[in-house]
């Protein structure tokens, strides 16, 4: 398995379409920052409680493994990631997403936004 290494620009590829598919998901073993609006999507907050205290959603969160960490200056929450790397969402069997359809914006919008925009980490 290939992990994202942001360290060595050598190790990634200019982005085209195409590029994708067969991969193994290295761009899903960076670290993730994701909005409310994203976990709103996701389900794991609903508009009511997005609403009230963001603290408190991020303990909660914090508590059921969500996400490790929440910085409120830039109001962005951190995405657990597994002890191997892979995004909390990502099968490891598969290497696919299984929330695709609700992926946060970080990963909708990747490689266009991200440590090496532009660029990719795959093979």
């Amino acid at each position: 398995m290939k992990y994202a290494d942001v360290d060595r620009p050598s190790t990634w590829r200019p982005y085209k379409n195409g590029l994708c598919q067969g991969c193994s998901g290295s761009c899903c073993t960076m670290p993730v920052e994701i909005r409310l609006s994203d976990l709103i999507r996701l389900g794991v907050v609903t508009e009511d409680e997005a609403a009230g205290s963001v603290k408190k959603v991020a303990k909660r969160l914090t508590r059921e493994g969500i996400i490790t960490s929440y910085r409120q200056g830039t109001e962005l929450f951190m995405l657990t990631q597994k002890a191997n790397r892979d995004c909390l969402y990502l099968d490891s069997k598969t290497r696919l997403c299984t929330v695709y359809e609700k992926r946060p914006d970080t990963c909708r919008q990747f490689p266009a936004i991200g440590p090496r925009p532009g660029f990719c980490p795959g093979k």
